[in-house]
């Protein structure tokens, strides 16, 4: 079989490091599979997955001009199946769960404009730097004052 971008191969793993696996293919060539191409879930340490003398089906994912061989193994694997969202229960159902203690308004919640939110955004943050200030002045003796030597 010749060695191609695409083409699934089986080989057999001679190394592993920290950052992914070397694969013996056919022909004599050594690829590597990158850390992030060992399988679809999170992968700390290779040596979870994978085993020297490991046989191993990869896919190829690059070849570049000095020879090195990207290969994968993650996309020969289906992905996992996305959790199922949880169905959501209507309103009145929670509250007849809770034993109706809580009851909702019934008046809407008025919308406030960009610049009220502004305008209500910059009041609170003055009133906090108002509080910062005066805590750290009351920690430093206050009023600048200082102290006879």
């Amino acid at each position: 079989m010749s060695l191609e971008v695409g083409a699934i191969l089986e080989g057999e793993v001679t190394g592993i490091t920290n950052f992914g696996a070397f694969v013996q293919l056919p022909e004599g060539k050594v690829g590597l599979i990158h850390i992030s191409e060992v399988s679809n879930v999170y992968v700390k340490d290779v040596h979870d997955f994978l085993k020297e003398h490991d046989k191993v089906k990869v896919k190829v994912l690059s070849i570049d001009e000095r020879g090195k061989i990207g290969l994968s193994i993650k996309q020969l694997t289906p992905p996992p199946a996305a959790p199922q969202p949880k169905p959501q229960r209507p309103q009145a159902e929670n509250r007849e769960r809770r034993g109706g203690m809580r009851q909702q308004s019934a008046r809407p919640v008025p919308t406030l404009s960009f610049e009220d939110k502004l305008s209500k955004f910059l009041k609170d943050s003055d009133d906090r730097m108002l509080d910062l200030k005066r805590n750290t002045e009351s920690k430093r003796g206050g009023r600048g004052a200082r102290r006879e030597r």
